[in-house]
């Protein structure tokens, strides 16, 4: 991703931290598709809501064990409450990290 400008990182911290919160990502998706530092955050977003979506479906798969039931969705909310900390504390911070493990996956789709 190329050089983003400053303004851009002003205007679009506003909302940007929204896309790490499962659904609501369709807010700055539909408000503010074209400021390059808000599709950064849309896109890392996406990427953590189809995650969570996979996750949510294996946790269903194994939902009949309770012992694993408990340990999955434990698992599914603590990685996903983890990946949205930290996606909207570098979204209201002005930074362009990507999210561990799963980040680099942003970059093959377009928005």
């Amino acid at each position: 991703m190329g050089e983003i400008k400053r303004e851009h990182i002003e205007e679009g911290k506003s909302i940007a931290w929204l896309s790490y919160l499962l659904i609501l990502v369709l807010i700055p998706l539909m408000i503010q598709r074209e400021n390059p530092y808000t599709k950064f955050h849309i896109k890392q977003g996406l990427v953590l809501l189809f995650t969570w979506i996979i996750l949510y479906i294996i946790g269903l798969i194994f939902n009949f064990v309770p012992v694993l039931r408990i340990l999955i969705w434990l698992g599914v909310w603590g990685i996903t409450i983890y990946f949205a900390v930290l996606g909207i504390t570098n979204s209201v911070n002005g930074k362009l990290n990507k999210l561990p493990l799963i980040g680099d996956f942003a970059d093959k789709f377009e928005i």
